[in-house]
């Protein structure tokens, strides 16, 4: 399935989603707010869902002075990838990570942490910034941010049903079962957000490492990026959101046991191996 096909499904599927809820709660108006909402917040999510994960992470546009040279790195690189340089941020996290964002090649921002650029040295800080060029070459980044969107969205409803739930009038006759109900769907709600991160595929991690191998030629240098990163952010994990967990090179959350059993990430030393026949 084409990346192109997958942002027209979500984009569907948090119309359908707003629509049933409006519905639910307010009738044929409630029907017609949540459509008229649908088309605001997919609006938003195609044009303007990159400048809301950026400001989640309270992300800075490297203007001027640029100690690291991230600028020349990423320039030299997106001439590799003929694609148009993104816009360069940085994020204030000793956590090391990084993720692209935007619709697409022209429309890109690249964010790192403060804690990667002082972890890595030039050659694997390179092969990080070329994986994340790949994941803007081939367009992962529109859907990524959609679906961080979306996860949102579910997530703000979830809470909102919980709180229904346990703040309305339990005396009414069908009371108590909207409270179990509404925390029913704030149990599943997670799962649910979980799942559609897990539909962007995991294999999308490894084409994007062997592009960046191919394109650095230091296949070496990015596994053990891989390595040192995942090992700091199981030390300290990243105060990230779930919602947008997916987006990062690396999981920025705590992972282990049954986390991985929803991770949007494979295993960094299956990555490894993939990228130079063996484990770290």
């Amino acid at each position: 399935m084409t990346n192109t096909l997958k942002t027209w499904i979500y984009l569907i599927i948090l119309a359908a989603l707003m629509m049933t809820v409006g519905q639910a709660l307010g009738g044929r108006q409630g029907l017609l707010l949540g459509f008229i909402l649908a088309l605001v917040v997919n609006f938003f999510s195609y044009f303007y869902s990159d400048k809301l994960v950026l400001s989640m992470y309270h992300a800075a546009l490297i203007e001027g002075v640029d100690p690291y040279g991230l600028q020349d790195t990423v320039i030299k690189l997106s001439k590799r990838f003929s694609i148009p340089k993104p816009n360069v941020y940085i994020i204030p996290s000793e956590t090391p990570n990084a993720f692209a964002t935007g619709r697409g090649p022209g429309y890109a921002s690249i964010a790192a942490t403060e804690g990667i650029l002082r972890l890595l040295n030039p050659e694997e800080l390179e092969g990080v910034l070329a994986h994340e060029l790949s994941h803007v070459r081939h367009k992962d980044t529109l859907i990524m941010a959609i679906a961080a969107t979306l996860g949102t969205v579910i997530m703000f409803i979830a809470n909102s049903f919980r709180w229904l739930a346990v703040l309305g009038d339990t005396r009414e006759r069908n009371g108590r079962s909207n409270a179990v109900a509404g925390l029913f769907l704030a149990f599943l709600a997670p799962i649910a957000a979980s799942l559609i991160q897990l539909s962007i595929s995991r294999s999308r991690e490894f084409e994007a490492d062997q592009a960046a191998a191919g394109v650095t030629q230091n296949p070496q240098a990015l596994a053990s990026a891989l390595w040192k990163i995942h090992n700091y952010s199981q030390a300290m994990p990243m105060p990230a959101t779930h919602s947008t967990a997916h987006m990062f090179i690396i999981n920025p959350l705590l992972s282990g046991g049954i986390n991985n059993l929803f991770s949007t990430h494979p295993p960094v030393q299956e990555r490894i191996r993939k990228l130079i026949g063996r484990t770290l």
